[in-house]
């Protein structure tokens, strides 16, 4: 029974572990993050944007970026919880 489990479980699990690692950094993209503070910032230098709506962005994007970061850093320790 053990030996079954073995050899059908585990690479089914080892699938299932690569792929919600893959959407979690497609889902939690750091750089892309980054750039959309970048682009932020410029239309808001170049006068595209007003000061209310720069702000209001910007801490929208600063607060993904932390919770990207927290998931990265789950996901390179292998701290990974799924929650029910």
């Amino acid at each position: 029974m053990f030996i079954l489990d073995d050899l059908l479980l585990r690479p089914f699990v080892g699938i299932i572990d690569a792929l919600h690692s893959i959407a979690l950094d497609e889902l939690y993209d750091m750089e892309a993050l980054e750039d959309d503070l970048k682009e932020n910032q410029l239309l808001y230098e170049l006068g595209e944007r007003s000061d209310e709506e720069y702000r209001r962005r910007k801490e929208e994007l600063e607060a993904e970026l932390e919770t990207a970061r927290e998931v990265h850093e789950r996901l390179s320790s292998g701290r990974v919880e799924v929650k029910r």
